[in-house]
């Protein structure tokens, strides 16, 4: 155990907390930064790692929704596109403008889709990326080398935005943190603390140790996701489920798939959801899916159809036909759907907006929403927590708040530009050690000081917490994940003080896990 995470865990039954917060995913961990910058005394603990789940797989991208226009829904697109450009003003390094093309095969998709994306960029105003604007065939091709040829009569490009949803989160957690909050990974919470009726803490298990602790707080605020429902039953035993979600399956393939710098948008799938093709980490990523599910799971698993669903339309639009065996990677994301009973299931038509609950002991359920919205959430769940616990009232920082890591210019930071501002310090670690230079795999550009720079700054206390979230190898190339987990192994038990038999059961982990990105 780090020092730091020891410090952390000793203030827990010892402080008085304004809002203690379950959940450490984007949601959550924008509720935590949202208070804690405003000067509130917040605590936030996750039962796993930062974006374990959905908050780790998502199609990295940071948008408006074109999907969310198409339904009407244009005060979500408003609200999304205002808070894109945030996203991309306070965190520069990890947030970047992509252009999409639409491809256009009919005569009457290129008005249609110009017009629709016109209205796209007036509703994004001042906070506009980049203009829309209809393509030739030439211009298509030479924006998508790689589209499908056959038929292509010009396309529409558009601009949107994209980011690294994880290392994203990991920044938000270290700028939480640096406002004063006490955030904890691998502390689950296991049941909620009441005086009388009313709401008074959080009990909680420190999964490394086993060691329970009692936290005080004024206002308990559940950000758990697709486990909403599971602490609302906790809290009342006769709350009625208002969670319901579908998982979109993402496939990666090599590079060559996407040549360039721009992505593939298809406004219109056979399940009526759009489709991307984006160019990620060197790598192309296609996605997604839109299946319902009954089970909430940590590790959600991809079903043959949708696998077979989403090469079948990548074929439609690539000029080479990508198949299995060149799959490098299959993730699979959860969507947090506050129910609508209207609709029930199609996943596909429920809305994104986000939708805030309290019961009658004052358990706070934020639920639903988008990674793009993130900082909004936390804005509204906040406002609710400052009126239910009588909080001395502050206003919101978060607008203007620069996230750890800000760098205007990560072009000058070469192959660690994700890291941003702390590139030039994990630099100097790595120069300050030969070994920690050292390649982890010979087709990839990490290095053993990442590992240690992960343990000591990121909280990172398992190899897949490294491994997919910290690097997002396993997102990008699960076969050679796989291969560098002994690496990894070894040089996170030095650091953590670990045995070999931890390390061990570390691969061992880990690799059954990984089995199940592989193709």
């Amino acid at each position: 155990m780090t020092k730091l995470r020891s410090e952390l865990l000793n203030q827990l039954s010892t402080t008085a907390f304004d809002i203690a917060i379950i959940g450490g995913g984007a949601t959550g961990v924008g509720a935590a930064l949202e208070a804690a910058s405003r000067g509130y005394k917040v605590v936030l603990v996750e039962q796993a790692d930062y974006g374990k789940a959905t908050s780790s797989r998502s199609t990295k991208l940071a948008h408006g929704g074109v999907r969310y226009l198409q339904q009407g829904n244009i005060s979500l697109v408003l609200e999304a596109l205002k808070e894109r450009g945030i996203m991309r003003r306070n965190a520069p390094h990890l947030v970047h403008d992509l252009p999409f093309v639409v491809p256009v095969y009919d005569w009457w998709e290129g008005p249609f889709y110009g017009i629709g994306l016109k209205i796209y960029d007036l509703l994004a105003g001042k906070e506009g990326f980049g203009p829309s604007k209809l393509l030739s065939k030439e211009e298509t091709l030479e924006a998508i080398p790689t589209v499908e040829t056959e038929g292509l009569r010009g396309g529409v490009i558009y601009h949107d935005g994209q980011f690294d949803d994880a290392r994203l989160l990991i920044n938000l957690v270290q700028t939480a943190a640096e406002q004063g909050a006490i955030l904890l990974n691998y502390v689950k919470a296991t049941g909620l603390i009441k005086q009388g009726t009313t709401l008074a803490g959080v009990e909680v298990l420190d999964v490394e140790t086993n060691q329970i602790y009692s936290i005080k707080s004024k206002v308990v605020i559940n950000a758990t996701g697709v486990f909403t429902d599971v602490f609302r039953t906790i809290d009342d035993a006769q709350a009625k489920n208002i969670m319901t979600s579908s998982q979109g399956v993402h496939l990666v393939l090599d590079a060559s798939f996407l040549a360039g710098h721009t992505g593939i948008m298809v406004p219109h799938t056979d399940d009526g959801r759009v489709l991307f093709a984006v160019p990620w980490n060197n790598c192309t990523l296609i996605g997604t899916t839109d299946t319902p599910v009954s089970e909430h799971l940590l590790e959600p698993k991809a079903q043959e159809a949708e696998i077979e669903f989403l090469l079948k339309h990548a074929a439609r639009y690539l000029s080479k036909d990508p198949l299995r065996s060149d799959v490098k990677s299959i993730f699979v994301g959860l969507r947090p759907l506050v129910s609508n009973t209207q609709d029930e299931g199609n996943t596909a038509a429920i809305s994104r907006d986000h939708t805030i609950t309290i019961s009658r002991s004052g358990l706070i359920s934020i639920a639903g929403g988008k990674w793009t919205t993130y900082r909004k959430m936390g804005e509204d769940v906040i406002e609710q927590a400052i009126v239910l616990g009588d909080l001395p009232t502050h206003p919101s920082k978060t607008e203007t708040l620069k996230i750890h890591g800000y760098h205007q210019d990560t072009n000058t930071l070469g192959h660690l530009n994700f890291y941003g501002s702390d590139a030039s310090l994990l630099n100097r670690l790595i120069d300050a050690n030969a070994e920690y230079g050292q390649l982890l795999h010979p087709d990839y550009q990490f290095v053993v000081g990442q590992i240690i720079w992960a343990v000591r700054h990121e909280m990172a206390l398992t190899i897949e917490d490294f491994i997919a979230r910290r690097i997002r190898l396993l997102l990008m190339d699960a076969k050679a994940a796989i291969q560098i987990a002994p690496t990894v192994a070894k040089w996170m038990a030095i650091e953590l003080g670990r045995d070999k038999q931890w390390e061990t059961h570390q691969v061992e982990q880990f690799t059954h896990l990984a089995v199940n990105y592989t193709a």
